[in-house]
């Protein structure tokens, strides 16, 4: 068994939980598919504004399932090829997924772990949790787009650090340089973020739809295109109904009901 990926829900917020207890809930094939499933009917429920993704007890996740991989070096290299684009979809899934997802982190944060909550637009972790690219340390390299995330959000010293060296870093260190947005005592991360979503909520999803996709886009874009493209997005935004309603109820002062 590579887990499972369990689903719940609170308000307007799907909530995600990682559980392979046996593996500190290692990722593997069977969690990559359920994610992208999960994201798919999700979009398509206008009653979800928000994802949540936790680990199921006091850990995150370690990563990838070290006696999964020493199993495949017997297999083809086209299977761990699969398996790794599978991660990939999945973490493409959700850097392209037009609502806010979140990771809650507890504990460890390993390895394609690390990379998975890169993958959010938001970062709750609790004090005690630790982030780690463990792949050098069994001679590996790195995966689920980690490399791509530290790379663009931290100095080249510091990613050579994490990603060569394996070193850990604290939650607390990361929210000093960015990359994690709250942090709470432990055991607090999942109801921590299920505020932020709550927040997030109530604002207008097709704004936020639209925010998403002028960040994901602003790296490979010029100046010029990315005034174009926040030009169209305005536009659709301002004529949308919710636009109406959000100018509206700042006008009246009273809280907006977008749909």
């Amino acid at each position: 068994m590579s887990g499972a990926l369990k689903s719940t829900s609170e308000s307007a917020t799907l909530i995600l939980a990682l559980s392979n207890p046996e593996h500190k809930n290692a990722l593997g094939p069977d969690i990559y598919a359920a994610g992208i499933e999960a994201l798919n009917a999700a979009e398509n429920n206008p009653e979800i504004r928000s994802v949540v993704i936790t680990g199921e007890g006091s850990m995150f996740c370690a990563g990838g399932n070290l006696q999964r991989l020493q199993a495949n070096r017997r297999e083809s290299p086209e299977v761990q090829a699969q398996s790794i684009e599978a991660l990939h979809n999945w973490i493409e899934a959700i850097r392209t997924y037009p609502k806010p997802v979140i990771a809650a982190v507890e504990g460890a944060a390993a390895g394609a772990g690390f990379s998975l909550a890169l993958a959010c637009d938001f970062i709750v972790a609790a004090d005690n949790a630790e982030f780690v690219m463990s792949y050098s340390t069994v001679a590996l390299s790195p995966d689920g787009g980690g490399s791509w995330s530290l790379a663009r959000a931290l100095p080249r010293a510091l990613t050579s650090e994490l990603l060569m060296g394996a070193e850990r870093i604290s939650a607390e260190r990361l929210h000093g340089l960015g990359l994690v947005n709250r942090v709470t005592a432990a055991g607090g991360a999942l109801g921590e973020a299920l505020v932020l979503a709550a927040r997030l909520n109530a604002r207008a999803p097709n704004a936020l739809a639209s925010i998403k996709e002028l960040i994901n886009d602003a790296p490979a874009n010029t100046l010029s295109q990315q005034l174009d493209s926040e030009r169209n997005h305005f536009v659709r935004n301002l004529h949308h109904a919710n636009g109406g309603e959000g100018i509206e109820a700042f006008l009246q002062n009273r809280k907006p009901q977008y749909r």
